[in-house]
């Protein structure tokens, strides 16, 4: 069987063509420091001298390393060919390329000004390399790779696709144990700590920075966004209950947003029921344009335009995002065209790439309601991979 690294490396053999590159290299040293973002697609363990990992349009996948990181390579069987050195990188380095480009060919390495799972060649390489390249017919043949690896990571393989899926359902899980848990005067940071520990007993990891896994929020005093979760404020009759959990599971992520209403023996008052309607209206309005070829900013302006046109603020971020190894896994975003997004909202969708759908309002005297849905892009439109949450549970 195919190993996971194997079939990513096959998809980058036909990425690689498609680019108009004669060769995709990726260029790293000492990676438990400094590894490239790309690295756990394409490779089982690291590396620890000046490595090149070289897909070319051929088809060939060829690993140039150190003499001492050779043997794991030519074990896992997913390169063609391995090429040790002792002394230096360069002249072995040189000599491939040369049967691999040609005389008007490109060479594609890790940058990018926009995408930060695309800019994994740190600013000393990209010198180093021109440094080798110097006086040779390769000198200002280096242009950006980040439409291969954007593609490589969004276009999700079966495995990939499996293994989001498990990460989903362990999530749905925690939830249903955070509802159980929850209570009239539980802290946010109780709340917290017990998540974190359905999080330990359950072998998961986390998909994003563990100190802030989960968001917590409840009330109109707690700290939205990307904040922590408070050890004085309380779950309180006329909260608004959330929260922002994401796992990983065998080393694919979810990233799900859920709500509960904080009562005290009272019914949901309409006004949390139009926001909750307002919510998913915008997620079904945005879910309906979400595909392929679709911009970004394209989806992100069906969601605002319906939240709105519902008399509620836009939110203060994109839409969605892609999810894969991390909760922002890079690539392609659901979000209006602000500079703190770069070119990423100009990106068309492809089927396979997985998609957040994510928002909120935020309500006056009672705190955040705010929803994120998992979706996959299909050729017909979006594949739910969340089961969607059209109700408010209530906490007593």
């Amino acid at each position: 069987m195919k190993s996971l690294t194997g079939e990513k490396l096959n998809q980058a053999v036909g990425l690689t063509q498609a680019s108009g590159a004669d060769v995709w290299l990726t260029f790293v040293r000492e990676t438990s420091a400094c590894g490239d973002p790309v690295l756990n697609l394409i490779l089982n363990g690291g590396l620890t001298w000046l490595s090149a990992l070289i897909v070319a349009k051929t088809g060939e996948k060829i690993a140039v390393v150190g003499n001492y990181d050779a043997e794991p390579l030519e074990t896992s069987g997913d390169w063609d060919e391995i090429v040790p050195y002792v002394q230096g990188i360069r002249e072995p380095l040189i000599q491939v390329l040369e049967r691999l480009v040609s005389p008007d060919g490109t060479i594609a390495v890790n940058y990018s000004t926009s995408d930060v799972q695309s800019d994994g060649l740190s600013h000393g390489l990209y010198l180093l390399l021109e440094e080798y390249f110097r006086g040779t017919r390769f000198e200002d043949k280096l242009v950006s790779a980040e439409n291969i690896t954007m593609a490589l990571r969004g276009i999700k393989s079966p495995t990939e696709v499996a293994r989001i899926t498990q990460a989903i359902l362990e999530t749905d899980q925690i939830f249903e144990e955070i509802g159980q848990f929850a209570k009239n005067g539980k802290t946010e940071r109780a709340i917290f700590e017990f998540t974190q520990e359905c999080v330990k007993k359950r072998g998961l990891g986390y998909s994003w920075d563990a100190s802030a896994d989960p968001i917590v929020n409840s009330g109109p005093k707690s700290m939205i966004g990307h904040g922590y979760a408070s050890s004085s404020i309380v779950l309180e009759p006329g909260h608004v209950f959330h929260v922002d959990l994401g796992v990983t599971k065998e080393d694919y992520s979810s990233d799900i947003q859920r709500c509960w209403y904080v009562s005290g023996g009272e019914e949901i008052p309409e006004d949390v029921l139009a926001v909750l309607e307002a919510v998913n209206g915008a997620i079904t309005a945005a879910a309906e344009v979400l595909l392929p070829g679709a911009l970004g900013h394209e989806v992100d302006a069906a969601a605002r335009k319906h939240l709105t046109s519902c008399g509620y603020e836009e939110y203060l971020h994109a839409l969605g995002h892609q999810v894969g190894r991390v909760a922002h896994d890079g690539g392609a975003v659901l979000g209006p065209c602000w500079e703190r997004y770069g070119k990423t909202p100009y990106i068309p969708v492809k089927a396979g790439e997985i998609y957040t759908l994510e928002l909120g309002v935020i309500m006056p005297n009672r705190g955040y309601l705010g929803l994120e849905e998992m979706v996959r892009v299909t050729p017909e439109g979006v594949e739910w991979l969340t089961s969607r949450q059209w109700n408010l549970p209530v906490i007593q």
